[in-house]
């Protein structure tokens, strides 16, 4: 790590996740590299590697902002609003993840290889960020359902965080995607992640 204050330290590292944030908007994992991701910040490409090894840890890092940014609503949720009913809560929650698109795109595409190509302290900043979030869900669970048992609650964490890793692809098509499903003969609707998730919250709930 170079030498400097650590508000320094921060600030390149915010530059660089920034930078890697931009490059995703437009580009696949596999196209960006450490070089493209220099090009955008205001310091040498070699730079990079005082904060980061691999391009995978800067993913995993984004990744970990975004985990951070939702965990941080959920909170929010559980200090304002003393009550909600399941559909309430259901919304409330769907809101929370559309405007995590890049938090569940990365999670559907690419954390296989940001964690294989990352250092195990860098993986484990990640988990524990990642059951921060978990902690959230659960503390909401347990603030408006008060009648939920302890194995409820497992059962709803089991579910709702594996469909995590999977909705972002059923609601952002390609252009190349959709022309096969035309040619395939596939008739979908494309729903968002608002409505997939609210729909899907809401019956968890209500089972219990």
């Amino acid at each position: 790590m170079p030498k400097g204050s650590e508000k320094l330290t921060i600030a390149r590292k915010e530059e660089i996740i920034n930078a890697c944030a931009a490059l995703y908007e437009t580009m696949g994992f596999n196209d960006i590299t450490l070089r493209d991701i220099g090009s955008k910040t205001s310091f040498t490409r070699t730079s990079i590697y005082n904060y980061f090894q691999t391009k995978e840890e800067i993913f995993l890092a984004l990744l970990g902002r975004e985990y951070e940014a939702w965990t941080a609503d959920l909170k929010e949720i559980a200090c304002k609003d003393d009550a909600l009913s399941a559909d309430k809560f259901a919304e409330t929650i769907a809101h929370t993840l559309e405007k995590r698109g890049c938090m569940l795109k990365l999670l559907s595409m690419n954390l296989y290889d940001m964690e294989m190509n990352s250092r195990i302290e860098r993986l484990v900043d990640l988990k524990k960020i990642y059951s921060s979030a978990m902690q959230a869900i659960i503390h909401c669970l347990e603030k408006f359902f008060p009648n939920i048992t302890d194995a409820d609650t497992q059962e709803f964490i089991y579910a709702f965080f594996p469909f995590l890793f999977g909705v972002y692809p059923y609601t952002s098509h390609t252009d190349k995607q959709k022309k096969a499903m035309e040619i395939a003969n596939i008739d979908y609707v494309q729903y968002s992640i608002y409505e997939i998730t609210k729909t899907f919250v809401a019956k968890l709930i209500k089972a219990f």
